[in-house]
């Protein structure tokens, strides 16, 4: 039998790595982003989030009097989806992790699509810069319960969503808090904020 010498190994190996790589692009856009350069991972962001960990909210009244419950504990009112507060209010508190769609670790894009499965029952793409093909985009002025926010990180790209709440609310996998509810006027968020996304 032949011995393979050192240049036929690096040869052999480089090979069977260009396979592997071609292999490994050709598999879904999540893992194809993982390694264009990480242009869509979501950046560290230091923030103060108005709730990161679950809440106990108590029944409150309405202007007349009735009795209105929220979830999170915000000031509520009749039109307000109770479903989507609770489903966000259950996973305040997990972890972020790229790539994670989990309670033990989950991404921006996993968490959205995770609510928006739950809650209205409509599949999203993955990834965040991908969520912008199931929406018809709006501006800020036009955002409403359960509109999509998307934000660009500091190299110009799409690459965070949140959910919109109410009162400039929104829910979110934080990379500093995960996932919480932040304010779309905070300094970061409204200098990265995109475009708002109603979704089809």
């Amino acid at each position: 039998m032949k011995r393979l010498t050192p240049i036929m190994l690096l040869c052999a190996l480089a090979l069977t790595g260009c396979e592997s790589v071609k292999s490994f692009m050709a598999r879904d856009l999540e893992e194809e982003d993982f390694i264009i350069g990480q242009l869509y991972v979501d950046e560290l962001v230091n923030e103060t989030p108005v709730i990161a960990t679950r809440v106990q909210a108590k029944p409150q009244r309405t202007a007349d009097g009735r009795e209105c419950n929220n979830a999170l504990g915000l000031r509520c009112n009749d039109d307000d989806n109770q479903g989507l507060y609770e489903a966000v209010n259950s996973w305040l508190g997990v972890p972020y992790k790229y790539g994670g769609t989990d309670r033990k670790g989950i991404d921006c894009s996993a968490f959205v699509g995770t609510i928006y499965k739950q809650v209205y029952g409509k599949t999203l793409h993955r990834t965040a810069n991908e969520m912008l093909r199931d929406v018809q985009l709006i501006g800020k002025g036009q955002l409403r319960e359960g509109d999509i926010l998307f934000f660009t990180n500091s190299k110009g790209k799409v690459s965070h969503v949140g959910i919109y709440l109410k009162d400039g609310l929104f829910a979110h996998a934080s990379t500093s808090a995960g996932v919480c509810v932040s304010r779309t006027d905070d300094t970061y968020w409204s200098k990265h904020f995109y475009k708002g996304g109603r979704v089809r």
